[in-house]
């Protein structure tokens, strides 16, 4: 019997015509997927050349705009995770604290592979240590210590998460420093709180607060005060062991502090003013 192959062969070449057709609708498409791509690149890189440029005239306002643009054309880019920190970093000059920290926690939670990883804690970090301390705070010689400590601790937080993390990174050492300013920092509200206590006859509570302090920061210059609020509160409660104990410590370990001798007071210069 003869069987013809005249169907079968026009089926194949119905098919491989329709596939060759399908094959080159897709390399059209990704022609233009393509073309669209390099498009939006090409303008968010030239916007964020303009936002840049706007950062350095300080127009801030219409940097974050722009930046806001190059965010969403260049999605997913490193461009895109660099105008995410600019746009962090600008809140925080322009005093928007809050929308800077939300705006950096954003990027840490979305790249945390991302090659500005390091310099993403170093601002978060930085964004809370200025915080901490205050402008107003210094001009007008506010104490550090009477001050909200929670922007002090964040910032410990992300200094701690970047030393440890990146040891070797350019911004580690300076975070490092910060972190010891911020224990010291933390000991001296402890021991502004005690002395709170201490002038209002709560001995209890004064001198638990000063113990916290000496327990917690031993390596502070607030523990030489903590451990004399320790060693009145003690003795105003009537605990001599307890009393006495306090203050063999801070005999053995500052003999030549002024509470010793009797003449420390609370109003003694803070730690941390230098002038």
């Amino acid at each position: 019997m003869t069987v013809s192959l005249r169907p079968r062969t026009a089926r194949v070449r119905y098919l491989a015509g329709l596939t060759s057709a399908l094959i080159a609708a897709m390399l059209v498409l990704g022609g233009c997927t393509t073309t669209k791509d390099n498009a939006s690149v090409g303008s968010a890189e030239r916007l964020y050349k303009e936002a840049r440029e706007d950062m350095e005239s300080g127009s801030f306002e219409r940097a974050i705009k722009t930046l806001e643009r190059v965010e969403s054309l260049a999605a997913g880019s490193l461009l895109s995770q660099q105008a995410l920190l600019d746009i962090a970093y600008i809140n925080w000059r322009l005093g928007e604290r809050a929308t800077a920290i939300t705006t950096i926690d954003r990027y840490i939670k979305l790249n945390p592979s991302s090659p500005a990883f390091d310099y993403a804690l170093y601002l978060k970090g930085v964004i809370n240590f200025n915080d901490s301390l205050g402008f107003l705070g210094n001009v007008f010689g506010q104490d550090l210590s009477e001050r909200d400590q929670r922007a002090s601790r964040d910032s410990y937080q992300a200094f701690k998460q970047l030393s440890d993390q990146f040891p070797r990174s350019k911004y580690t050492p300076d975070a490092r420093q910060r972190m010891a300013f911020i224990v010291n920092s933390l000991a001296a509200y402890e021991v502004h709180v005690a002395r709170y206590y201490f002038r209002r006859g709560a001995y209890v509570a004064a001198a638990a607060r000063a113990q916290q302090a000496v327990t917690e920061f031993q390596q502070s210059p607030a523990v030489e005060e903590a451990l004399h609020i320790m060693v009145e509160s003690y003795d105003k409660l009537a605990l001599t062991e307890l009393r006495d104990a306090a203050d063999r410590v801070l005999r053995k370990n500052f003999p030549n502090s002024a509470f010793v001798a009797g003449v420390g007071n609370a109003q003694q210069k803070p730690w941390w003013k230098v002038w």
